[in-house]
């Protein structure tokens, strides 16, 4: 290991998730975007007398808050504790993730269920399918799976040989 990669670690990066670099990104942009939309979304669905509705709207704009703390925390630069629950987040494991993100978008929609609530918070639960499909891993290559199968089969034949004997 060189001696910038090893700074690059003491320096508090995330550790391999195995996560590619336009995936990250990727999930980051979902976040965000996510965060704007639950935050329209919530407003808007504050703008009535159902006491449901003003409550859906607030946890709606109250997950855009979390979503853009935990994803983009220069937005809340003049928030003290902003980096400290940003270096936080960034510690969590993809799939710790996708259960928070996907619980926190589907609690309004639960709480009460219309299209404002339904589409604003579609883009933050798309952030926790994308963290979750990142918790399982990388796609092994054919050569892998073809010696894997090749091999199953060898274990089977000599179960079924060893059964016939």
């Amino acid at each position: 290991m060189s001696s910038e990669e090893n700074s690059a670690t003491d320096k508090g990066a995330p550790e391999d998730d195995g996560m590619t670099w336009w995936y990250r990104w990727l999930c980051k942009t979902a976040g965000v975007l996510g965060g704007i939309s639950c935050a329209i979304a919530g407003v808007w669905n504050c703008v009535t007398v159902n006491p449901l509705n003003i409550a859906a709207g607030v946890w709606m704009v109250l997950n855009a808050f979390v979503l853009f703390l935990c994803e983009v925390p220069f937005c809340c630069q003049f928030i003290e504790f902003a980096n400290a629950v940003a270096a936080r987040a960034d510690k969590l494991r993809p799939w710790q993730k996708s259960l928070f993100y996907c619980g926190m978008a589907l609690f309004p929609v639960v709480l009460k269920f219309s299209f404002t609530t339904l589409f604003g918070n579609a883009i933050a639960f798309a952030t926790g399918v994308l963290y979750g499909l990142a918790s399982l891993g990388k796609k092994g290559d054919a050569v892998t799976y073809a010696r894997l199968q090749h091999q199953k089969q060898g274990d089977e034949e000599s179960a079924a040989n060893g059964a016939l004997e």
